[in-house]
């Protein structure tokens, strides 16, 4: 192994490591109402770091933008930014080191652009998110963005640890794959659109087996620009909807998880990872359960997010996993 190859691995590692915990940072800052904590973008009421907040305090301005001036939301607001701008560093790094090597092929050149490419867009959508007050459509996007990101150097840290040759990606897995890319893009919805206590209730919503509801205001992604979405706009009705939607989504993923992950127990080669694709899925349900029932306390809420992208990289590992396996007969 090469000193080039080395050192990738280690950057790939640790860029995987900071992903996870920049995308648990992304949920504590939104779900603790500080995602406007910075009014402005890059910096911070003018500074590169919350300064500005501080001294906007000290004087006595309590508006800046139109925004309340929070110190304490403004530091998480930056802290975020500067995890994710090492992020965005490190993924640099990786991709001009696969094209500086990409004779040797040691890493994947299209993996590696696509990354780069991935935080370039990620970085635009952050500052949407600023610039246009938390649009929910923005929100969810950069949501979605930012687990990309984080299953595309998953799967660029595994072929660095292996060298399996290319096969076909068994449908079942291909599948399970989208249906938790819905799922996490339904829990999204609902957290830009502050319907998560919507349902204060479990298994039951609003009492109700099958509650009121408007879904047709529910989904409807575009309303323009120029509004603060922070604390949402919607009527409990459709709040109600998108909640009731998310858990009814988690049934219909729980019952097609459940059954490839039973499935993969029966084959050796992909034992393992259907043991933690149903151990990821176990977590997840647990934790939405009790953040329901405990009357949705942040670091329950903020688990639910690092479950979301836990079970997305165990159904990425079964994927991965899958492809080297022969699906199609299972060991008696």
């Amino acid at each position: 192994m090469t000193q080039a190859e080395t050192w990738l691995r280690r950057i790939a590692t640790l860029a995987l490591l900071l992903c996870f915990g920049v995308v648990v940072l992304g949920a504590y800052v939104r779900l603790s109402a500080a995602g406007l904590g910075c009014p402005d973008w890059p910096g911070c009421y003018g500074h590169l770091t919350p300064t500005g907040a501080v001294a906007a305090e000290a004087a006595g301005q309590s508006q800046y933008s139109g925004q309340a001036v929070e110190v304490g939301k403004a530091w998480k607001e930056m802290i975020h930014r500067y995890f994710a701008a090492t992020l965005g560093f490190l993924i640099v790094l990786i991709a001009a080191i696969a094209i500086q090597y990409r004779r040797e092929r040691f890493v994947s050149l299209p993996l590696s652009l696509g990354l780069l490419a991935l935080v370039v867009a990620q970085g635009v959508l952050g500052m949407l998110t600023v610039t246009w007050q938390l649009k929910p459509l923005i929100v969810t996007g950069h949501l979605l963005l930012g687990l990309s990101t984080l299953g595309t150097l998953f799967c660029l840290w595994r072929s660095l640890q292996r060298r399996a040759g290319a096969s076909a990606t068994p449908v079942v897995a291909l599948v399970a794959l989208i249906a938790v890319g819905a799922q996490i893009a339904l829990g999204g919805w609902t957290s830009s659109n502050y319907a998560a206590t919507a349902c204060p209730d479990f298994p039951r919503c609003q009492g109700s087996w099958w509650p009121t509801a408007d879904y047709g205001e529910a989904f409807v992604l575009w309303r323009g620009v120029g509004r603060n979405y922070e604390g949402g706009v919607l009527e409990l009705p459709a709040r109600v909807a998108i909640q009731f939607a998310h858990r009814a989504g988690a049934v219909v993923l729980t019952l097609l998880l459940l059954g490839v992950g039973l499935r993969a127990l029966r084959r050796p080669a992909t034992a393992r990872a259907g043991r933690w694709l149903l151990a990821a899925l176990t977590l997840q349900l647990l934790i939405g359960s009790f953040m329901v029932l405990r009357g949705f306390p942040l670091w329950l809420a903020t688990a639910h997010n690092a479950g979301a992208a836990l079970l997305l990289l165990a159904t990425l590992h079964f994927l991965l996993t899958s492809r080297a396996a022969s699906w199609r007969t299972p060991s008696a």
